[in-house]
């Protein structure tokens, strides 16, 4: 008979499962399938609006119809099971867009990546996490977020190589079939502790408390902005690059890899400060970069230089989606945290399907990238102003240890 497990080996299990989960759904599905666009485009006659429209309407349509239930569904039965079927539909959704001729299967496969996005992507595995985590939540979660950094930095190139191998729709099966296999198994036998506390050890808050208090509204609004502007850049990049700039297919796939090398080191030194200054803090932080470095990524006047710019941005890009949870643990605790990231995801999910096409549409109007980029600077500053004004601490006393 096999002992039972240690909560150390729990919880090393639990950190697995959110990186091979990440890796395939974020970095693999949200990082990878952009790559793709520009295949769409002249091998479909597509605009750029209408390749980034199925992201954009996808991710409206679940976040409006979903979000609220998943995180609801996640607090009452646990991260694990949502995740199963969130992994299983993301990566099928892959193999789907493969087979797409008409924009009907267009969106209809989206809606599936979109869904197994919610399902299996940050929100459970974010509850997961700090339901296992305490004090060295901040330190978890930058490991954790780790696969989103290493599965999109192998994407391109994996990509790059299975399309010589199998052609583009070929690769995609493939990066699908990849996904689960890589991610599931982990999900299968990960364990789930029991949330019962709120923000820092007290008694859980309702969900109309949390919802009626200013702060959540700039949480919200701070995450939306940001997550725009960071969603508005990935996903026209690679259009940009390829169509605009008119860069080999290798020198883009090496961009987009730099872009997620730099938010590996990202998330290692914003999980390391996040659990040793305020939460808030580092939130700013994180938002100033991704501000400041939008701009030069995109008018880099020389490859060398269009490097070293997507290699800092990746690292503010690195810390945007990790300090999110973070920050909503430390404010409201971990008993109804699917159902506040619930909420917040689904606000960042309307970003950050919005963004993209709108800059998309820009440039289809105007011939040229420069409003959007505008656009995408302004809403990067809005969040950084938003957590300004975010409460410096929590007004509850610090967090017993777990025993």
């Amino acid at each position: 008979m096999m002992a039972p497990r240690t909560e150390r080996q729990d919880q090393l299990i639990a950190l697995v499962t959110a990186f091979l989960a990440l890796f395939a759904i974020v970095g693999f599905a949200l990082y990878g399938l952009p790559r793709f666009y520009p295949f769409f485009v002249q091998e479909l006659g597509w605009t750029r609006q209408e390749v980034t429209s199925g992201n954009a309407y996808s991710k409206i349509t679940i976040a409006i119809l979903f979000g609220f239930l998943a995180g609801r569904m996640v607090d009452s039965f646990g991260p694990r099971r949502v995740m199963l079927a969130g992994i299983v539909m993301a990566g099928g959704a892959l193999v789907g867009l493969s087979y797409v001729t008409s924009f009907g299967a267009f969106y209809l496969f989206y809606g599936f990546n979109a869904l197994g996005y919610l399902c299996g992507g940050p929100l459970p595995n974010q509850v997961l996490l700090s339901r296992w985590f305490d004090r060295a939540r901040g330190r978890a979660m930058g490991i954790a977020y780790l696969g989103i950094g290493v599965g999109g930095a192998i994407v391109p190139v994996l990509a790059f190589a299975l399309t010589e191998w199998l052609g583009w729709r070929g690769a995609l099966r493939a990066l699908g079939l990849i996904m689960i296999v890589v991610a599931l198994p982990a999900a299968f036998f990960v364990r789930e502790p029991a949330a019962s506390s709120g923000p820092k050890g007290g008694p859980p808050l309702a969900i109309r408390t949390i919802l009626g208090r200013p702060a959540f509204y700039l949480l919200m609004i701070g995450s939306m902005a940001s997550i725009g502007a960071v969603g508005g850049t990935m996903q026209n990049l690679a259009l940009y690059l390829s169509l605009d700039r008119q860069l080999p297919q290798g020198s883009i796939d090496t961009i987009l890899s730099l872009v997620l090398v730099g938010s590996i080191a990202g998330r290692l030194l914003m999980g390391w400060l996040a659990d040793r200054w305020p939460k808030q803090r580092v939130m700013l932080l994180v938002y100033l970069i991704v501000a400041a470095t939008i701009p030069p990524l995109f008018y880099a006047p020389t490859p060398q230089a269009l490097a070293i710019c997507a290699f800092a941005f990746g690292i503010g890009l690195g810390g945007d989606y990790m300090i999110i949870p973070l920050m909503a643990a430390e404010m409201y605790g971990v008993a109804l945290m699917g159902r506040v990231m619930g909420v917040v995801l689904t606000a960042d999910g309307v970003a950050e399907a919005l963004v993209p096409m709108i800059v998309a549409a820009l440039r289809d109007r105007s011939g040229t990238y420069e409003l959007g980029f505008l656009m995408l600077l302004g809403l990067a500053a809005i969040g950084a102003v938003a957590v300004w004004f975010l409460p410096a601490k929590p007004s509850m006393p610090p967090e017993r240890a777990p025993v």
